[in-house]
């Protein structure tokens, strides 16, 4: 069954199981609409929506870098570059993941619905920001931010200009660890001629840059607190997400990134987890 050995390579290549980063915030955002848990319905609608939109637009990502990948030694022996898998076969795997993305997005509400494209166009167009601005940390933050939005949207049909303190604290946090991945690549960067905040101030900078982007989470996070008159276990949460991007950041400096890949892929979804699991505590509790 060739198809399915396709398949999983393409989920394996895209990390599918990292879908967990950034769905944990999109379902803050529902929780914080419904003032509580949010019906069965309109939760699986948003997870299936987040993960088949983050697997597009991983996957899309993973095709229009397949030569950059090729010509970089971290990641040349990714499928596509290693001719493990086509680019037919991984196009198609985008397509069919947009679909289902918008199909999810009708079975929410006709806002959600119309807005769909643009979400999609937004995740999309991050892949091609590395070559021609050195802010494209902050777009895929803003790809990746926009999903508490949407959950909200999701279940309200309207948007609540609060929500979007949410969606600026998690485009901070996923600009922040963008710029730390990157360091690694600060060598195969310059020499490419890419983009990146490590290529045009060093990773020494770079480090800071990150630092300031997260503390910078932290404000959105906090003021988010205030605005919607969340209680002490959604407090205790930002306390927790400040004590472990300060460990994230302790794991690495610009003499050492080989724990790089530890904080990249375990803290941010604990970090992610951790945050949810207080707010929606928060939420059960006050009701």
């Amino acid at each position: 069954m060739k198809a399915l050995h396709n398949l999983r390579l393409t989920l394996e290549m895209i990390k599918w199981e990292h879908s967990i980063f950034v769905l944990p915030f999109a379902l803050c955002g529902a929780v914080l609409a419904a003032h509580g848990l949010p019906s069965t319905r309109a939760l699986l609608w948003i997870i299936v929506a987040m993960v088949a939109g983050r697997s597009a637009a991983m996957a899309f990502n993973r095709l229009a870098d397949a030569s950059i990948d090729a010509a970089n030694p971290r990641t040349r022996a990714r499928a596509l570059p290693a001719g493990q898998l086509s680019p037919s076969f991984v196009g198609l795997f985008v397509v069919v993941s947009c679909a289902i993305f918008v199909f999810a997005a009708s079975q929410l509400n006709r806002t959600v619905l119309w807005l769909s494209p643009i979400a999609l166009a937004i995740v999309l167009f991050y892949s091609y920001t590395k070559r021609f601005t050195r802010w494209s940390h902050l777009v895929l933050g803003l790809a990746m931010g926009i999903a508490p939005s949407a959950a909200w949207i999701a279940i309200r049909g309207s948007l609540d200009p609060r929500i979007l303190l949410l969606t600026f604290a998690v485009m901070f946090w996923g600009a922040g660890f963008d710029v730390l991945y990157a360091c690694q690549d600060y060598d195969f960067d310059c020499s490419a001629g890419l983009f990146s905040i490590p290529r045009f101030f060093g990773i020494s900078r770079a480090l800071w840059i990150a630092r300031v982007f997260h503390l910078l989470m932290l404000a959105f996070l906090s003021v988010l607190i205030v605005a919607f008159g969340l209680g002490t276990l959604a407090i205790v949460g930002v306390v927790v997400v400040g004590l472990l991007l300060a460990y994230e950041h302790s794991l690495v400096s610009a003499r050492d990134l080989s724990r790089l890949n530890a904080a990249f892929f375990t803290m941010n979804g604990v970090i992610a987890v951790a945050f949810f699991l207080f707010v929606a505590a928060d939420q059960l509790w006050r009701r």
